[in-house]
């Protein structure tokens, strides 16, 4: 029995290490500090085996291009704060507009800086890849962003060979309130600016629960539905080489990542 002013002295032991509960894969995300939605959305679509890690940008709750912007200001340390001594394989900063007015490339180089060991992703990247991998030219767009940000990413969408037959915002400013609107809304929403010319629609935003309903909006357009969270993390999967088809998060997720380069990638089968 431990008597106080005794000094503890164990037996020796010899523990049996495995490979963890996380053996495929390791994904770090970094998220604003105002997301309501991202870190539900990851652990549901998360597969066995796969482990998904996450940090905060301390963010404003106003959400302008200017706000947006000084998100880069900390994104090489909020990456170096990811598990550093597991090293996940991928690190992706979580936010659509941030991504699209910071730009891809700044956003990644302040993450190889910070984790050099991982591939560097951000959210936008991942919605590009889930566009071209299912051949997506002509879309139309909702968003909960101010109609400056609309602008912005209609502009991004365009450069990148889109056709965007209309983008419709609704015109919320801060991520609580982003957050908070009902599944349910984004169907409804989802339905009513679908277009019969469009190849797709695309509900943008990290903070937003669209990815609930994004499944059933398919099937009642009969055309696939990309959200931020879904394409996402479809492609910080397959750049770690998962390529479970996951069910119940749409179509993206039937589809291997044939625009990733899979021969350079290691499939990690469960």
């Amino acid at each position: 029995m431990f008597k106080s002013g005794d000094v503890v002295s164990s037996r020796s032991w010899d523990p049996i290490l495995d490979e963890g509960r996380h053996h495929r894969a390791r994904l770090g995300f970094i998220l604003m500090s105002t997301d309501l939605a991202s870190e539900a959305d990851f652990f549901d679509m998360a597969p066995e085996g796969v482990a998904v890690h996450f940090t905060r940008l301390k963010t404003e709750d106003h959400t302008t291009n200017e706000t947006l912007s000084r998100h880069i200001e900390h994104m090489a340390d909020a990456a170096s704060r990811i598990q550093p001594d597991l090293k996940p394989d991928v690190v992706s900063y979580s936010c659509t507009s941030g991504s699209i007015v910071i730009g891809e490339d700044r956003v990644m180089s302040e993450i190889r800086k910070g984790a050099p060991w991982a591939q560097p992703m951000c959210l936008v990247q991942g919605v590009l890849d889930a566009l071209n991998e299912l051949q997506v030219k002509q879309l139309v767009v909702g968003t909960p962003y101010l109609d400056e940000i609309n602008t912005a990413e209609a502009e991004y969408l365009l450069g990148k060979g889109f056709d965007v037959l209309d983008v419709q915002g609704l015109n919320l400013s801060t991520g609580t309130e982003m957050g908070q609107v009902a599944p349910e809304y984004w169907k409804t929403f989802a339905i009513a600016i679908d277009l019969p010319d469009a190849d797709a629609v695309f509900l943008s935003c990290g903070g937003i629960r669209a990815l609930e309903v994004a499944e059933e909006i398919e099937r009642i357009i009969g055309k696939p539905v990309i959200t931020s969270n879904q394409a996402q993390f479809w492609s910080c999967l397959r750049r770690a080489g998962i390529t479970d088809e996951l069910k119940g998060f749409g179509q993206i997720f039937s589809k291997p990542g044939e625009v990733l380069l899979p021969q350079n990638r290691q499939i990690r089968r469960g």
